[in-house]
C-alpha cells in the first residue's frame, strides 16, 4: 500500500501496456504524450523535469524517448500532448530537448520488429534548483546527468511495448 505522503506519478491514459495513441506515428500510432499528474513532492522542491526513457533499446546505451525540464514547482501536471512543442502545452519556461529520435519533445514507443518487449520508464524528478541551466539542444543524456545531480526525489511509471 501507498504511504499517504509519498510522491507519486499517476495518469489517466496509461494502464501498463503503451496504447495506440502513445507509439511514435513511425509505428502507426498517434505520438501523443500521455497526461501526466504528480502528488507529494518532496519539501525543498523547486523544480520538476519528466524523462521517457527505454533501457531495452538495442543501442548499448538505452533510448530517450522525452526529456522535458524547468518546469515550475507549482505545477502538477501535463496535459495529453503536452510533448508536442508545436502545440504549446506543455507549462511556460519549460525546455524540451531533441529526444533519440532527433525530434524536439515526445516520440513515443517504436521498438524494432521482433527485438522483444521493450521498458518505458516515464519519471518526474523533483528538483532542487529552479533551473537547470540548459537549453533545447542539449544531449539527452546530458540533460539526464543534470537532472540526476540535482534530484531530490523521483517517481516513475512504466509501459511496455513489443512489435512482432
Amino acid at each position: 500500500m501507498l504511504h499517504p505522503y509519498s510522491f507519486t506519478l499517476k495518469s489517466d491514459a496509461m494502464e501498463g501496456q503503451a496504447q495506440v495513441e502513445q507509439l511514435y506515428s513511425r509505428c502507426g500510432g498517434d505520438n501523443i504524450s500521455p497526461q501526466l499528474s504528480w502528488v507529494n513532492p518532496p519539501e525543498g522542491t523547486h523544480s520538476f523535469a519528466i524523462t521517457m526513457y527505454d533501457p531495452d533499446a538495442p543501442s548499448g546505451s538505452g533510448w530517450w524517448h522525452w526529456v522535458l525540464f524547468d518546469i515550475p514547482a507549482a505545477v502538477r501536471s501535463l496535459p495529453e500532448n503536452a510533448g508536442n512543442v508545436s502545440l504549446g502545452l506543455a507549462p511556460e519556461g519549460s525546455v524540451q530537448v531533441r529526444n533519440d529520435f532527433g525530434e524536439y519533445g515526445y516520440c513515443g514507443p517504436c521498438p524494432p520488429v521482433g527485438d522483444g518487449i521493450h521498458t518505458y520508464i516515464i519519471t518526474v524528478h523533483a528538483l532542487k534548483i529552479p533551473s537547470l541551466g540548459l537549453d533545447e539542444n542539449v544531449h539527452p543524456a546530458m540533460a539526464g546527468f543534470v537532472i540526476n545531480a540535482n534530484v531530490l526525489q523521483k517517481a516513475s511509471l512504466v509501459l511496455y511495448y513489443q512489435r512482432k
